[in-house]
Parts: C-alpha cells; structure tokens; sequence
C-alpha cells in the first residue's frame, strides 16, 4: 500500500558566517575588562569596587554586543541576522537582494533594508583577492578556467544570494520578518549605567 502523504525533507543545521577578527578583538576586550575590573574589585577603597562593578555592567554587554554577538545563521527556509542589539529572522522569499558595498545589507521586498553586522565589508581583503585572482589567471593555461578568488564577506553574500534565489519559491521559505531586541545584552549595560550615573551623583 502506497503512502500518499509527500516525502518530507530533511532539515539540515544552519551554516554560521561571523567576523572572526571581530571576535578576536571582543574576547581580548572581554578579558582586558573583566581583569582591571575584579582588580578594582578586590583591591579597591571606599565606593571604588562599586565603581568597578557599575563600569563592568556597562562596558561588557556592550563589547560582546558589538564583537561576540553578531552572527549570521543560513538556513534552507530563511537567514537569521544577529546584530548587536537585535535579531532579524528572514524568510527567503522576503528578501529582495543581499549586497556588500560599504557595507554588507540585507534589502526585503517591502523596502526594509537591515545591515549585516556579523560581515564586514574589508577593502583590504578585496584588493588582496583581487590581487590573487590575477595571479591565478597568469598561472593557469588558457583551457582551465581559474579559480575565483573573493573576499570573505563578498563570498558569504554570493552563497546568500544564491540560497535566496534557490530557496525563495519553497512554502517553508515563506512568512513575516521577525525582529527581537536584545533584552539579554540592553538590560544589563543600561544597569550598569544606572549604578553609575547614581554613584556619581552622590558624589
């Protein structure tokens, strides 16, 4: 007896695009501050660990926000943009073109446009790519195509492009741009603002 229900597909992990200079700089930033601050702690006189305990309330949310946090998750259904303060969840059928200028953006049918934190467009890296691509065609014989060579963030956007264009016209690609704020990262830093501002009024 043959089934009649439609095979269903299999759902794969989403592929993950980040800055690892960016990360690299927020993880040194991180230890910097949570060093000098559980110094201050541990050492301090009078309201000076208060001070310290206000300081790193407010400066480590905001380096992960700003270093750690922003990513990009592509999936067969949509792309998920993670940036500093907010979360953006794209179906692919939403989307009206991914571009990396300036900067690398996200354009959706409806006229939104949200950039892409995790992907920042390097001119240094387009020129060295530039460069190695034009070795790479001296190199090779006029039969053999060479292999392109692409920036990191101009790579990830044309594997985005052609997800959004191959995936846009499938029923799960389809549905309303979901926005979240970072409550996790903008609830602590405004904290730690807070005890600051009121530390210094008391003088």
């Amino acid at each position: 007896m043959t089934s009649s229900q439609s095979p269903v597909e299999p759902s794969y992990a989403d592929r993950v695009f980040r800055s690892p200079a960016g990360m690299a700089g927020g993880v040194l930033l991180l230890g910097l501050t949570l060093w000098l601050g559980g110094d201050a702690v541990a050492r301090g006189d009078g309201r000076t660990p208060w001070f310290a305990v206000a300081a790193v309330l407010l400066v480590v949310p905001v380096v992960v926000a700003f270093t750690v946090r922003p990513a990009v998750f592509v999936h067969n259904d949509r792309v998920r943009v993670r940036n500093p303060l907010r979360t953006i969840t794209l179906p692919w059928a939403t989307v009206d073109d991914i571009q990396a200028r300036y900067s690398s953006e996200i354009h959706t049918k409806d006229g939104a446009k949200y950039q892409i934190w995790a992907l920042p467009v390097s001119l240094r890296q387009r020129k060295r790519a530039a460069r190695q691509q034009m070795k790479a065609e001296r190199a090779v014989g006029s039969d053999r195509e060479p292999e392109v060579k692409m920036a990191q963030a101009d790579e990830a956007i044309r594997e985005m492009r052609m997800l959004a264009e191959l995936n846009a016209p499938r029923p799960q690609a389809k549905g309303e741009v979901r926005i979240r704020w970072a409550y996790e990262v903008i609830a602590p830093a405004v904290a730690g603002a807070v005890l600051l501002v009121v530390l210094l009024a008391a003088g």
